[in-house]
């Protein structure tokens, strides 16, 4: 039971990431690795803050604006730089990555006997795991509710246009560049906010917690769709969280059945692998039942 209960609140933690990748991945329609650089900014940002004294949601917040800047900073190269989208990412993860060591001093920061989200009179006081249960559900629905009423104002609907058709958007006024730039900031913005809360979880923040991080937020992405079938963009969005917890699921049952934790980066690569070619199995086996129905009637 502790072990589903651990599963879901780490789910929710981790759907942070989910949604933050969407905005790129699915809206502007490409995957941003400077994620992999953020995500270990935003620990990097929260635990040296929360050690120079700073409170919990002081330096969770803090790390969110970091995670804007470095999103920033990724758009200007790829739009006023005209570096392509994949190298501007790389660019930016590998700067990141001497960034959080100036940050830290050090290739890890403890956080124990320091105040974080999780330890306050409340959360101590529920059942153990339940405190991240807690905190990644309230933190998900603020998240969700604000990135959908995002999208429905006339700025994320811009937003979404350049997505979809940037000719088009630009027809309209919409200034494409100014928008991919917003993007990026929104997304690297959460990704850092996510990495801060894990942290705050698991007690520290470590300069190489970022490895692998791309495939554990496109893996909620991948498996909430597959999960729940064709769905407007704001039940995507609920879809996230609910594919990040299933992934979870995923990986601790791989667990149970005694593969090594060491391989759990080879795993979730092979789970979204998997999950992403799905539409090609649906189209094979479509095809060859209809082919097989077309022998039938001739016979």
């Amino acid at each position: 039971m502790n072990m589903m209960v651990s599963a879901i609140g780490q789910g929710l933690l981790w759907a942070v990431l989910g949604v933050g990748l969407f905005l790129t991945f699915r809206i502007l329609d490409f995957a941003d690795m400077t994620v992999e650089g953020t995500f270990p900014l935003g620990a990097a940002i929260c635990a040296a803050a929360i050690n120079a004294g700073l409170s919990p949601l002081t330096a969770t917040l803090l790390a969110f604006v970091v995670g804007s800047l470095a999103g920033l900073i990724t758009g200007l190269l790829y739009t006023k730089g005209h570096i392509p989208i994949l190298l501007a990412g790389i660019l930016m993860m590998t700067a990141c990555y001497s960034i959080n060591l100036r940050i830290m001093g050090r290739a890890n920061v403890s956080l124990m006997g320091k105040p974080t989200l999780f330890k306050n009179t409340f959360l101590q006081s529920l059942p153990q795991y339940f405190d991240s249960v807690f905190v990644g559900t309230a933190v998900m629905v603020v998240v969700t509710a604000i990135v959908i009423y995002f999208l429905q104002t006339s700025l994320g609907q811009g937003f979404i246009a350049t997505g979809d058709n940037q000719t088009m958007a630009r027809s309209l006024g919409i200034n494409t560049d100014n928008m991919k730039m917003m993007g990026l900031m929104i997304s690297n913005g959460l990704i850092a906010f996510g990495g801060a809360l894990v942290a705050q979880n698991n007690g520290y923040a470590d300069v190489n917690m970022g490895i692998g991080i791309i495939v554990i937020a496109l893996a909620s992405i991948i498996i909430g769709e597959v999960a729940f079938g064709d769905l407007t963009l704001n039940q995507r969005l609920v879809a996230v969280t609910l594919g990040s917890i299933l992934y979870r699921f995923v990986l601790l049952i791989v667990l149970k059945l005694g593969f090594n934790a060491n391989d759990l980066n080879l795993l979730s690569a092979i789970v979204l692998a998997l999950c992403m070619m799905l539409p090609v199995f649906k189209q094979s086996f479509n095809l060859k039942h209809v082919l097989k129905r077309g022998l039938d009637t001739n016979d």
